[in-house]
């Protein structure tokens, strides 16, 4: 019979036809992705690997505590040009920790300059340090 390379037999049924694999290639392909899935599990659970959506979302509350931060520091500087500054930081210190926050924002001290109303997170981080 006249066969040029490795072209098919057609003189054998399709089932001989059929390419063989190296026998070494299963395990090597199992082994590639068995290797796949160990280090995609590794990387994301001790690697510090994250999605983009995480990456936004974790982006997004650090640019918060930023801004809060900063927005902050111009509340205790309000909460100081205030004229009844020592009645209402004993008052403050007087507080439960859960209506802190809501005595800055009372006293206008979270109000940022050009806003009509203050911040509550703002007014939270504000009445921990003019508070101790």
């Amino acid at each position: 019979m006249f066969t040029i390379g490795n072209t098919m037999d057609f003189s054998r049924s399709p089932e001989e036809n059929v390419m063989r694999a190296p026998d070494w290639l299963k395990p090597g392909l199992y082994g590639a992705v068995g290797g796949a899935i160990a280090l995609a599990v590794i990387g994301f659970n001790w690697g510090g690997w994250v999605t983009g959506g995480t990456a936004r979302a974790m982006a997004a509350d650090q640019t918060q505590a930023a801004v809060v931060a900063a927005l902050s520091l111009i509340c205790v500087d309000q909460s100081k040009r205030d004229p009844q500054l020592v009645e209402r930081v004993a008052a403050l210190k007087a507080a439960s920790s859960w209506t802190r926050g809501d005595l800055v924002m009372k006293h206008g001290w979270a109000t940022m300059p050009g806003t009509t109303e203050g911040n509550s997170q703002v007014a939270r981080d504000c009445a921990d340090k003019v508070g101790v």
